[in-house]
C-alpha cells in the first residue's frame, strides 16, 4: 500500500508478472477511477502502512544481497510518464550490446507496450502489470527476476511505473536510483517532487534535442537539480539522436566494473 494515495489496499491490488508476452486483464473498480481518496485518519491505517514499508525494506535488502552475489549492476529508473524511460533503456541496451549483457524488468499499470518496445533491442524482458498499484515493490521484483537468467546478465534495469510520487518510498534492492527529467515537462519538476529527486543517485536530463522547441530553460533546470539532487551525478542527453549518450554509457560501464571487477582487476 502506498502512504500517499492508498493504492494496493487489501483487495485492491492485481499485479501480475508476465514472462511470455501475454497480457492478463484486471478488474478496475471505483477505487481505480478515483485514485486519490481522502485519507483515513486512524492508527490502524498508519500501522499498516508502516508494516508494509518495513516488509518492503526487508525484502529489498534480500534482493540487494542476491543481486550483489550475482555481480549485477541494478538500476531503478524512475520518472513521470512520457519522459523517455523506455527509449533511453532500449538505446542503452543497443549501445552496450557488445560490452555488457542487459536485461529489463518493466512495470506498468496495464498493457505490455513498453516491454514490446524494449524487446526490439533483442534483450530479455519481463513485464510486471501492477493493476491499481502505482509503483513497483521489492516483492514484485523478486518474482520477476525469477523469470530471467541472471547469470547471463551484467546489468539489470528496472523501469518503474511512471510516477513522481509513490515510487520514492520503495527500495527495490537496486544499486543505483536513476531519475529522469525531460525537457518537455518543464524545469520545476525537482522542486514540485523533491522526495523522488532527492533520492536519486543519478539525474538525467532527457530529450535535449527538444529543448529549443519546448522553450526549456536549461540553466534553471540544472539549478533546480543541484538544489534538490545535489549529491546525484547529472547527465544531459538525447537517446533519440545519441547526443550525450557516450558519457552515460561510460559511466554505466565504470559502475559495472565497480560492482563486479574483471579478473584482471582482481590480480592487481
Amino acid at each position: 500500500m502506498c502512504r500517499d494515495c492508498g493504492c494496493g489496499l487489501p483487495g485492491n491490488s492485481g499485479h501480475h508478472t508476465n514472462h511470455h508476452g501475454m497480457d492478463t486483464p484486471h478488474e478496475y473498480g471505483p477505487d481505480h477511477l478515483v485514485h486519490h481518496r481522502e485519507p483515513v485518519a486512524s492508527s490502524a491505517t498508519i500501522n499498516l502502512q508502516r508494516s508494509l514499508l518495513e516488509k518492503n525494506d526487508r525484502l529489498a535488502e534480500r534482493n540487494r544481497g542476491f543481486f550483489q552475489a550475482k555481480g549485477l549492476l541494478v538500476l531503478n529508473v524512475l520518472s513521470s510518464p512520457g519522459s523517455g524511460k523506455t527509449t533511453l533503456i532500449r538505446e542503452t541496451a543497443r549501445a552496450l550490446k557488445d560490452k555488457a549483457r542487459v536485461g529489463v524488468i518493466v512495470g506498468d499499470l496495464a498493457t505490455e507496450n513498453d516491454a514490446l518496445r524494449l524487446r526490439e533491442a533483442e534483450i530479455p524482458v519481463v513485464q510486471i502489470t501492477t493493476g491499481t498499484v502505482c509503483h513497483l515493490e521489492a516483492e514484485m521484483i523478486a518474482r520477476a527476476a525469477a523469470g530471467l537468467d541472471l547469470d547471463a546478465l551484467d546489468i539489470l534495469i528496472i523501469e518503474n511505473v511512471g510516477n513522481l510520487v509513490c515510487p520514492s518510498d520503495y527500495d527495490l534492492g537496486e544499486t543505483l536510483r536513476v531519475v529522469l527529467l525531460s525537457t518537455t515537462e518543464g524545469e520545476d519538476k525537482p522542486l514540485k517532487y523533491p522526495p523522488l529527486f532527492h533520492s536519486a543517485d543519478v539525474a538525467i536530463l532527457t530529450k535535449t534535442d527538444l529543448a529549443g522547441p519546448a522553450g526549456f530553460d536549461r540553466d534553471q533546470a540544472l539549478a533546480n537539480l543541484r538544489r534538490i539532487s545535489h549529491h546525484a551525478r547529472v547527465f544531459e542527453l538525447s537517446a533519440r539522436t545519441g547526443e550525450g549518450m557516450a558519457s552515460w554509457l561510460d559511466y554505466l560501464m565504470a559502475e559495472r566494473e565497480r560492482v563486479h571487477p574483471s579478473p584482471t582487476q582482481h590480480r592487481h
